[in-house]
């Protein structure tokens, strides 16, 4: 998945100019009625997709914030609004101020849904979009920030490139007639992102490209007995939701996709009650950190905000109703929010070098994980 991935070391993003050449030619989009989004018009969803829950997974229910893991592909967008999200996102504007290469990616756009982008950021926000993708995930969401609506993977492949995955296709067929099973050594030997959990609760990835001739290009997740579990990888206008922050997986290299642009929305818990496990780790390098620390701390600060104005109404109602104060309880929700507001403080680092490569890999862990991994660690020299 996007903007997601273990880092071998701290890297720095860098922007990058466009050297590349889309499979859909920019003349063919710009025909293209520029109406604003409509989700009656746009969205292309008619039925609820076959959902993976975390008991089929082999993990408890409780793991994350929804009993849902995954979905299967389902359609979602028509062609016209694929093609008017590529018609913004391939724009001058967005691949000249927005484009980033990293160890993650070559090519990656980043923060401009709510600057260059207004069809994309609509459909993000859009309540009847919110609706469907909270329903396939069994939790009310919303995106996690704007800067995270839309963030796109990119990859295009010259003729060298493209020439060699025929002859891996060739060579897969030929495998598979004399082994009599279908698999593919050569997508399992190199996956785009190596094992990982995602930064936000759920992401919802939806395929941009023409991925007709595709092979391969599944996602892999490992599942609690150790065993692998693969999701196929959603067509053009096709998406599938991930509770990624909980589950490890991996994304599969593809044959034949000489064009492959995914856009992926990561989303949070609507309610401020429910837990949010959000981490920074691995879009630091990807991003303004000035615009990440700051959305990161105002929505984040918005749910400390409204925590507290429902305990003081607790607290009032209790008082006007002559009942004592619950001190148990109340000591637990202090201590609670000193949590809430101690990570907040973890996740924004003023000086991204100055973090050893083993704290990177524990903070993208889960919350058991990365405390259990911080007891093992040696002392520090001093």
């Amino acid at each position: 998945m996007a903007a997601a991935g273990i880092l071998p070391a701290p890297v720095q993003a860098v922007h990058t100019k466009k050297n590349w050449t889309p499979i859909i030619a920019a003349a063919q989009e710009s025909k293209l009625d520029q109406c604003e989004f409509d989700p009656v018009k746009h969205l292309s969803f008619n039925e609820m997709p076959k959902v993976h829950t975390m008991t089929e997974l082999g993990l408890p229910e409780d793991t994350g914030i929804s009993p849902v893991a995954v979905s299967e592909p389902f359609p979602l967008f028509t062609e016209e609004t694929i093609m008017r999200m590529r018609q913004e996102i391939l724009s001058p504007e967005v691949l000249q101020n927005c484009q980033y290469s990293s160890s993650l990616a070559q090519c990656q756009l980043r923060g401009f849904a709510n600057k260059y982008a207004p069809f994309v950021y609509d459909v993000w926000k859009n309540p009847k979009t919110l609706e469907i993708i909270s329903k396939i995930a069994g939790i009310d969401l919303i995106p996690e920030m704007d800067l995270e609506i839309g963030h796109v993977n990119i990859s295009v492949k010259d003729e060298r490139e493209q020439e060699e995955e025929r002859k891996a296709r060739s060579e897969l067929a030929g495998y598979e007639a004399d082994e009599g099973i279908a698999g593919c050594p050569w997508e399992d030997d190199k996956p785009i992102v190596d094992w990982h959990y995602d930064s936000y609760p759920f992401v919802c990835v939806t395929m941009l490209s023409d991925c007709t001739n595709m092979i391969g290009g599944e996602t892999a997740l490992r599942t609690g007995t150790g065993e692998i579990m693969k999701v196929r990888g959603p067509q053009m206008g096709c998406a599938v939701v991930l509770q990624g922050r909980y589950i490890e997986h991996q994304a599969l290299r593809a044959l034949g996709a000489a064009e492959r642009i995914s856009m992926v929305t990561s989303f949070r818990p609507r309610s401020p009650t429910i837990r949010d496990d959000t981490v920074l780790t691995t879009v630091r390098c990807i991003s303004d950190l000035s615009e990440l620390y700051n959305q990161f701390s105002m929505y984040r600060l918005e749910i400390l905000e409204e925590r507290i104005r429902l305990q003081l109404k607790e607290l009032r109602e209790a008082h006007s109703a002559g009942r004592k104060v619950g001190t148990t309880k109340l000591k637990s929700f202090f201590e609670e929010q000193e949590r809430f507001l101690a990570h907040m403080n973890k996740e924004m680092v003023e000086n991204e070098e100055g973090l050893e490569d083993e704290e990177m890999a524990d903070e993208n862990q889960l919350p058991s994980k990365a405390a259990a991994a911080k007891s093992k660690k040696r002392p520090r020299r001093m």
